[in-house]
């Protein structure tokens, strides 16, 4: 007959009496809810969240994106509905996209007075007072051929985009913007915008630049949203190298020279590195946007099951604040809002 015999330590008792002589005991203080709120290092709150909203005419459109769950085409009627709802969410700002009813060769609606960003900008100023607005500068969603600037020989050329570049900012500070924030990647164009903004009396509207923007392969749905898919080639000669982190802390560098207020890395997750250089080397306020494609994985993960979203999407957020981001553009601010709201 085999004698049953139970290994030390098994009972609770016996688990009582073990001690090991520790001179620190981490788990003390992950011991809580209350204990882990109150030495938490990176804390997320709304406050340091923007919303994009992407801006077209008419009156009532409201069309849902399909790799974006959540996120929506909207009229200016409907963008100013959103913007107070942002605002009674606690976030302090929304950056707008335009999509023009008729594109050109060169992107000459990106500085209509008249076309959909400008009039959300006088819109949500007038109706949402308090809210920051900022404006998103480039001419892709523009442009018949999808490209960021005015082609020679299908190529890019730098200069004759910038002063695109000018046009449009300038009409976007007119019509009331707080932030306009270049996303093109040209040379030289932050300098130029700042100069023709404070020539023309508006000293006080800040730069947001895109200053280390890469060229990656999250923008997909993005370029859904915003028509703004290159009708051929890609945007390797002016977005950046997705191997190169220093090359992106010499454009900041070139950025914070030329004026700009506020400097961006674009995308987050996968340049959480950068972000941390970026905000060690220069301590200028940062921003990080988090792209549509990121946005759009977490939601196909979470709508198949995978994941538990609200806590994949908070864990995200504070990563990239983690990493050193003071501002974070997220699809999901209000979302996260809410859960942090509690």
């Amino acid at each position: 007959m085999a004698t049953k015999t139970s290994l030390p330590g098994t009972s609770a008792a016996a688990a009582r009496g073990t001690r090991l002589d520790l001179a620190r005991r981490p788990r003390r203080l992950r011991r809580t809810p209350a204990m882990r709120a109150l030495v938490r290092e990176t804390r997320l709150s709304a406050e340091m969240f923007i919303e994009p909203l992407f801006v077209r005419s008419g009156e009532g459109w409201r069309t849902e994106i399909g790799s974006m769950p959540g996120v929506y085409q909207l009229s200016v009627d409907e963008a100013v509905k959103d913007a107070h709802a942002i605002k009674a969410a606690g976030i302090p700002g929304v950056l707008l996209f335009g999509l023009p009813d008729e594109k050109d060769a060169v992107g000459s609606a990106a500085y209509d007075p008249e076309a959909p960003v400008q009039a959300a900008v006088r819109a949500i100023k007038r109706e949402v007072p308090g809210l920051l607005v900022v404006t998103d500068v480039c001419l892709c969603e523009y442009t018949s051929h999808g490209h960021c600037g005015i082609l020679v020989d299908d190529e890019v050329v730098n200069d004759a985009t910038v002063e695109q570049l000018v046009r449009a900012a300038l009409s976007h500070a007119a019509a009331g913007a707080d932030i306009v924030a270049p996303s093109d990647m040209m040379d030289g164009r932050i300098g130029r915008i700042r100069e023709a903004l404070d020539d023309a009396g508006f000293a006080g509207t800040a730069i947001m630049s895109y200053a280390a923007k890469y060229c990656s392969a999250f923008y997909g749905p993005f370029r859904e949203a915003a028509d703004s898919a290159p009708a051929f080639g890609d945007r390797r000669s002016h977005q950046m190298d997705p191997a190169n982190v220093e090359e992106a802390l010499r454009e900041v560098e070139l950025d914070i020279e030329e004026g700009a207020d506020i400097v961006m890395v674009k995308p987050a997750m996968t340049y959480l590195d950068v972000i941390a250089r970026v905000k060690a080397e220069f301590g200028l306020p940062t921003a990080a946007y988090h792209v549509s494609g990121e946005y759009a994985m977490l939601k196909a993960a979470a709508r198949n099951g995978w994941i538990d979203e609200p806590r994949a999407m908070l864990e995200t957020l504070t990563a990239i604040k983690r990493a050193g981001a003071d501002i974070i553009i997220t699809y999901y601010a209000r979302e996260a809002a809410r859960v942090l709201a509690g």
